[in-house]
C-alpha cells in the first residue's frame, strides 16, 4: 500500500493523519479508525494464532478532533484455557473518547453432526465487478468498493464489497482482524441510509466472527434496519470471497440534520 495511512505511531503514542477525518465534520474522526485501532492494540498485546477474536464491541461516545495524540490502553480480564476477554480504552489528548471489549476463544474442532446454516451468497467476485466511475462511494479514496446489488440509501436489497487501500498504522500491514474491524464501521450507513440520505450516526459496532478472512475483499449485506424514536439499530452479515465470516451489528441515533446521501447515483 502506498496510500497514506490513517495513523502514524511514535511508541505508544499514535497520531491521526489527514485521512482519518470523517463525513460528519472534517475536524473529527472517522469511526472506522477509532475501531479499527482498538482492534489493533488488543490484537497485537493480546492475541495469538491458537485464538479467534469472535466478538469486538466498540462505544464511541465523545467524538475525537483529528489534531490530537491518541493512546490505546488495554487491560486483560480474563486469560482462560478457552476464553480470554480484553477490554480497551481510546484516550483523545487525554480524554476517554470510545471503549472496546473483546472476547477470543481458543481454536478447537466442530462437535459431530450437522446444524442448519443459511445460504452462501451467490455472487459475482470482486475481480468480476467494473471498477465504480464515482470517487464518492469510498469516500473519495479512503477505501475500495465495487458495488453489487443496490446503494446507501436505495429501497432494498443492499450487497457491496469493500476493501482497504491504506495501511491502518504507517509500516504496519493490516492483519485479517484489523481489516474486519477497520471496515465493520461500514454497517451503519449501509444499513441505516434511506432515501432521503444518511440521518443516523452510529454509537457502537458489534462485530461477531466465527472465523478470519482470507482474502482482501470484505462483503457486506444488509439483513436489518429498524429504527423507532430517532434511535435506530443496522445489522450486515459479512463475508469474504470464500463465504460468510460474521455479522457487523450497530445502534444509532438520528440526527437533526440528516446527511446529503454521497451514494446515490
Amino acid at each position: 500500500m502506498t496510500n497514506m495511512p490513517f495513523f502514524t505511531r511514535d511508541g505508544d503514542t499514535f497520531h491521526p493523519t489527514e485521512v482519518a477525518n470523517g463525513p460528519w465534520d472534517p475536524k473529527s474522526l472517522h469511526g472506522r479508525v477509532i475501531i479499527g485501532l482498538l482492534g489493533f492494540a488488543i490484537e497485537e498485546r493480546h492475541s495469538g494464532p491458537e485464538f479467534v477474536p469472535a466478538r469486538l464491541t466498540v462505544d464511541m461516545f465523545r467524538l475525537p478532533t483529528i489534531d490530537k495524540p491518541i493512546q490505546v490502553t488495554t487491560r486483560l480480564v480474563r486469560d482462560g484455557m478457552r476464553i480470554r476477554v480484553v477490554e480497551a480504552e481510546f484516550v483523545s489528548g487525554g480524554v476517554s473518547m470510545a471503549r472496546a471489549s473483546c472476547q477470543l476463544l481458543r481454536r478447537t474442532q466442530n462437535p459431530e453432526g450437522n446444524v442448519w446454516s443459511p445460504p452462501n451468497w451467490d455472487v459475482p467476485k470482486p475481480s468480476d465487478i467494473p471498477k465504480p466511475t464515482d470517487p464518492r462511494l469510498g469516500m473519495n479514496g479512503k477505501w475500495a468498493t465495487r458495488p453489487i446489488v443496490g446503494h446507501m440509501g436505495s429501497l432494498g436489497p443492499r450487497k457491496l464489497w469493500m476493501s482497504e487501500v491504506r495501511e491502518l498504522v504507517a509500516g504496519v500491514p493490516m492483519t485479517p482482524f484489523v481489516h474486519v474491524a477497520t471496515g465493520a464501521d461500514f454497517a451503519s450507513p449501509f444499513a441505516n441510509a434511506g432515501d432521503k440520505g444518511l440521518g443516523y450516526i452510529n454509537s457502537d459496532v458489534t462485530i461477531y466472527l466465527h472465523r478470519l478472512p482470507v482474502t482482501n475483499w470484505i462483503g457486506f449485506e444488509v439483513v436489518n434496519h429498524h429504527a423507532t424514536d430517532g434511535v435506530a439499530i443496522g445489522e450486515c452479515w459479512l463475508y469474504d470471497e470464500e463465504g460468510p465470516i460474521g455479522t457487523a451489528t450497530v445502534a444509532a441515533l438520528a440526527q437533526r440534520k440528516p446527511m446529503a446521501n454521497p451514494s446515490k447515483r
